[in-house]
């Protein structure tokens, strides 16, 4: 079983820390789908030590998300401690996990995020820093290099377990590559092999099959998934049911995607306001419908909604359209 520090997992899947959706809305949900390990979305060290009103309330968890881990960046060591102590203190999260993957030029021009894949002193320096600074376990969320010609993973991830990093987690692309082309799990293999601190794989795990894979090829003791879980957290339950049994469970019905699409979009109302939140479910709305025929009309009409109501009219309406033709053409045959 996945276990970092003393914080033991139910399983091996880890939802990934995805910017810009991995809010307490959408962690809760993949908590509730079975994820053993929910990461929230990355905050920057700075904004939590100015006191920035939504970076400080993206530190909020859930107790019915735990366990969590909470991801902060930056580039200089002193603000990274400072906003690591603060979370350590003020936060119920049960992990600190440094961003070093982040592939967007804003970021790495702070000398943040990917940017420290090129310096495995800094690494130490920064991480050893950390964990001297805090009591709950520390962890390193990672690419395998920042170009093809910089693939420092396995320097970079003793560099973690030196520093006293509890874990690492390594996606198998380099910051040039960004989410384009093939994840190398080759190389996070060599990272497995080459540290005695849990690794847990990420990338190019789209199927409970290719988790399998994952496992057995590479050896991780945990698999993260990201943009499979994007209104579709069926992906994470399936994944465990295969991994556990080897079974694999039925595909959600239309009517059953739309039910946790509204339950996700009540729960960002309740974090967000109702305004905010239903411009921030149209993207979610999408993935949740991705794969229905006709969708497309729908997605357009919602990219205009600005309420709830709206919402829920239009996507109850379009399923019952849906199963309309579903048994249309069942009794046809």
């Amino acid at each position: 079983m996945l276990k970092i520090g003393n914080i033991e997992m139910k399983n091996q899947v880890v939802l990934a820390p995805m910017a810009g959706v991995c809010n307490p809305a959408f962690r809760l949900i993949a908590k509730e789908f079975g994820a053993g390990l929910v990461c929230a979305e990355m905050v920057s060290d700075k904004a939590i030590l100015h006191g920035n009103e939504k970076s400080l309330s993206m530190l909020y968890v859930d107790e019915r998300e735990k366990p969590l881990s909470l991801q902060i960046f930056g580039g200089e060591k002193e603000t990274l401690v400072e906003a690591a102590k603060f979370v350590d203190k003020n936060t119920n999260a049960d992990i600190i996990d440094i961003n070093m993957g982040c592939p967007v030029p804003k970021i790495t021009k702070c000398d943040a995020g990917a940017r420290w894949l090129l310096d495995p002193n800094k690494i130490y320096e920064m991480v050893a820093a950390t964990v001297d600074a805090v009591d709950k376990p520390v962890t390193v969320k990672m690419r395998i290099g920042w170009d093809s010609d910089h693939v420092y993973a396995v320097e970079n991830a003793r560099a973690v377990e030196r520093a006293g990093g509890s874990a690492v987690a390594v996606h198998g692309r380099t910051r040039v590559q960004m989410y384009e082309g093939k994840a190398d799990w080759n190389i996070i293999k060599d990272v497995k092999d080459s540290v005695n601190i849990p690794v847990i794989g990420n990338g190019d795990v789209t199927t409970p099959q290719e988790a399998r894979r994952m496992l057995d090829e590479a050896g991780v003791d945990g698999v993260m998934i990201g943009r499979a879980a994007l209104g579709n957290p069926w992906m994470l339950y399936q994944t465990i049911q295969y991994l556990e049994n080897g079974t694999l469970t039925d595909e959600p019905t239309p009517r059953e995607k739309i039910d946790v699409c509204m339950i996700h979009l009540d729960r960002l109302i309740k974090l967000k306001g109702e305004h905010v939140a239903v411009r921030e479910m149209r993207k979610h709305a999408a993935w949740y419908l991705k794969g229905m025929r006709g969708n497309g009309r729908v997605r357009d009409k919602i990219n205009s909604f600005e309420s709830r109501a709206d919402v829920a009219n239009t996507l109850y309406a379009f399923v019952d359209e849906v199963e309309a033709q579903e048994a249309e053409q069942s009794s046809a045959v």
